[in-house]
Order: structure tokens, then sequence, then C-alpha cells
């Protein structure tokens, strides 16, 4: 399995987005066929060959398609069919991004779901085809980078800011560190001001962005461990649980494993996409 992240090296398209990905399932690879994203708070472009086509069961319902799609934010565990080679160029954008550049109206209505995308409609300049960028992304991931800079450098310089997206970007640097109940007073403006732009902006409550963000810390936490270092109390204690119960109860709803099945296939688990690899 061939793997990459890269962020981005424009500070006005860095704005909006978190980081260029690359990854590849060449025929001799040896790796899991139906690997999970965990819930996602962020949408994706991802830049696939045209035939190739792309599969997520969201549980419930499924999303189907071919090529290059747009994975919206997605509460629940995906996923996904590796049976076969494959090959995928992504861009991860920052949460809330779509609603400022103005790319997807229909955001709202499209969470928990992929849609296809044709990249001529979304870039005035491009010359390349799918096919010749995820070449140079293979080749090249550095120069890959630079070419999607300059693709979105003009969608970010004509970006829409208003109070809604000045405010969501303000709770989003606050939301991991204190209580929700409190943002709206740290932020200046009424607590009901605060939920409807986060919304708006997002698609997304606070508890969900903040519930989200925080199972993402606490399994790359534990990606990073050996099995023989996971003190389950602990893990409940450091990531705000009442006690090991509720931490149990909060692993089997989002990704639908009890924390001893997980430390046995955590690798099943791990962000593929933009994230952490399990490769």
């Amino acid at each position: 399995m061939i793997h990459w992240l890269k962020p981005s090296k424009i500070t006005e398209v860095a704005k909006y987005i978190e980081c260029y990905w690359f990854i590849e399932k060449r025929p001799d690879a040896k790796s899991f066929d139906y690997p999970k994203l965990n819930p996602d708070p962020s949408a994706h472009l991802i830049i696939s060959p045209a035939k190739q086509t792309y599969h997520y069961d969201m549980n419930p319902g499924t999303a189907n398609g071919k090529g290059s799609h747009l994975l919206y934010p997605h509460h629940q565990t995906l996923q996904l069919d590796h049976s076969k080679p494959f090959v995928h160029l992504g861009v991860k954008f920052h949460v809330g991004a779509l609603y400022s550049l103005k790319l997807f109206s229909r955001q709202r209505q499209a969470l928990d779901n992929a849609e296809e995308v044709k990249l001529i409609t979304l870039f005035t300049e491009l010359c390349e085809s799918s096919d010749q960028l995820i070449e140079m992304a293979r080749s090249n991931p550095d120069l890959c980078c630079k070419k999607l800079d300059n693709l979105f450098l003009p969608l970010a310089l004509n970006s829409h800011e208003d109070q809604h997206s000045q405010i969501t970007r303000k709770a989003l640097k606050a939301l991991d560190s204190g209580s929700i109940s409190e943002l709206g007073n740290q932020l200046y403006c009424s607590q009901r001001t605060l939920e409807r732009s986060f919304n708006r902006v997002t698609g997304l409550t606070l508890k969900q962005c903040q519930s989200m963000n925080k199972l993402e810390a606490m399994l790359e936490y534990l990606y990073q461990r050996d099995s023989d270092d996971i003190d389950w109390v602990e893990i409940a204690f450091r990531f705000g649980f009442s006690d090991q119960p509720h931490l149990i109860r909060y692993l089997k709803k989002q990704i639908g494993l009890t924390p001893k099945t997980y430390e046995k296939e955590r690798s099943l688990t791990i962000d593929v996409y933009g994230g952490v690899s399990s490769t």
C-alpha cells in the first residue's frame, strides 16, 4: 500500500484545506479488504479514475458511484470496499470549509453521503484529467500538491466569509478546550446564535463535532501504543469519561466495537483518508 499526506503551502488555501493525501492499493498488496472510516466532521474531495467504482456502507444505507466524488461529513463509522486494487488522490477540507468556498450548495442536505463530482466544473483552469493528477501524485507528490494549491487558490481568494463562518471558526478553536454550554459567553454571543451559525456552516451540532474530535484523538492515541501499554481505565479518564463502562458504551455506539475488540482489530478502524494509515 502506497500512502502519503501533505499540507498546503499557500496560506490562503491552507485556511480551508487541512491536507492533501494519496492512497493506492496495488494487485500484489496485502491489506484489509474492508477497512473503516471513523466518524469525521470534515469533507473530502476524492479524485479517482473515471471508471473506478466506490462503495460506502453507511449502516443504514450505501453510497455507490464511479470516479471522483465528494465524501461529506459523516456521523457513523463507514465501511469501505478495498477488496480490489484502487487509487485515490484526496483533499481533506477543514470543518465548514465547503460553506465558505461555495463549492457545494447542498452541503447541509448531504451529510452521511457521497456525491459524484466532475472536476472540470470545480476548476476553471484545470488542464489535467483525473488520471494525469493521479500519475503526478505517484511520481512527484510535491509537484502534485503545488498543482492542487494553484487550482484551489482562486476559490480561496473568492471565498465567502460572513458572520456565521466567523463565529464557527472561533467555536472550532475553542470546542475541545471547554464546555459547550460556556462557548456562547466566551464568544460574546447567545448560545442559540452560536448553535444556529455552527449548524448552518457545518451541517453538524456542536456536540456532534466535539464527539467526533474526541473519538479521533482517542483512536490515534491508542493506535500509537502496543496492546500491553493500554490501560482502559486510564484511557477513560484521559478522554473525559466518567468510568470504563461509559467508555465501552461510547465506543460501541461510535464504531460498533468494544474496547477489547478494538484492541485486537484496531487497524480496521483507522481513518485511511487524510488521517492515520492502516497500512
